[in-house]
Formats: C-alpha cells, structure tokens, sequence
C-alpha cells in the first residue's frame, strides 16, 4: 500500500503529465509483451505449419511453387513484424510527453513567481526541481522499452530467416 502512496505522490510532484507518460507506458508493455508471446508461444506453432504444407507439396521447384514460398515467408515475416512500429512510436512519444511535462512546469513556475512578484532561487529551484521529473519520467519509459524493441526485431528478422531456411528451395 505505501508503494501506491510513494508512486501518486510522484505523480503529484510531476504533474499531469505522469499520467498520460503512464498510459503510454502501459500501452507499450502490453504491446511488447504481445509480441514475445506471439514469437515464442503462437509463432512455432505457424511455421510448423508452414514447414508441413511446404513439404507436402509435390512442386517445389517450379516458379510458382518459388512464388508461393515467397509469399508465406513474407505473410510470417509480417506477422513477426506487426505492431512494431506502433511500439518504437509509443518509445519516441515517452520523452516527448516528458518535454511537456517539464515546459508546462516551467511555465507555471514562472507564471507563479510573476504573480508574487518573487525571484527567490529556493522558489525557483523547487519549481525547477517538480518541472524536470516529467523529463526524468519520459527518458526512463523510452529507455525501458528501447532494448526490447530493438531484441523483439532482430528476434523477428532471425525468425524469419529459420523459416525461410526451412524451406527448401530447388
């Protein structure tokens, strides 16, 4: 229960902003965390499949039986690849949002200090201080989601490639 404490309270010192920082966030884990269940749990299963009806054929040498094989390696490596761009577009928007965050605060900031007619340095330090965590907050999203975006693509393109391999062309 204090960790629920300790996280509104951090999202109270960072503003609004945190919230949707955090829906992006939790977007882009579900869709990451799709995508290793697809690769590692459904996709075996597909390239079985595909493996079975390829060498069941009995024409793999002529060239539509090549173009057939071309086409179920490319409708795989789609299927590898799909929401991945989705995914490396929620990364860019983390720190995006989090350069929202910190230019709203900043305004507010000195928007609050014009009003009192005060130029303390403890004020605008502390103001300073609430305006940079969405910042903080954006980097640390994007960053989280940077490796695995990058081992779910070279994980797809290996993918791809195995299958490929697995079907013999003559």
């Amino acid at each position: 229960m204090e960790l629920i404490y300790t996280i509104l309270e951090f999202i109270d010192k960072g503003g609004w902003v945190l919230w949707w920082i955090g829906l992006v966030l939790f977007m882009m884990w579900t869709f990451i965390i799709e995508r290793y269940w697809y690769i590692y749990g459904q996709f075996p299963k597909e390239a079985r499949s595909i493996i079975a009806r390829w060498n069941s054929r009995d024409d793999q040498t002529s060239w539509r039986a090549h173009q057939i094989r071309e086409a179920w390696v490319s409708v795989a490596r789609e299927a590898l690849n799909q929401r991945m761009l989705l995914i490396k577009t929620l990364i860019a928007i983390c720190p995006l949002l989090g350069l929202l965050g910190t230019v709203t605060g900043m305004i507010s900031v000195f928007d609050g200090m014009s009003g009192q007619g005060s130029g303390s340095a403890r004020q605008m330090a502390g103001g300073i201080f609430q305006a940079t965590i969405p910042t903080m907050a954006g980097m640390v999203a994007a960053l989280s989601g940077i490796f695995f975006s990058s081992r779910l693509e070279q994980t797809a393109y290996m993918k791809t490639h195995q299958l490929a391999d697995n079907l013999p062309h003559h």
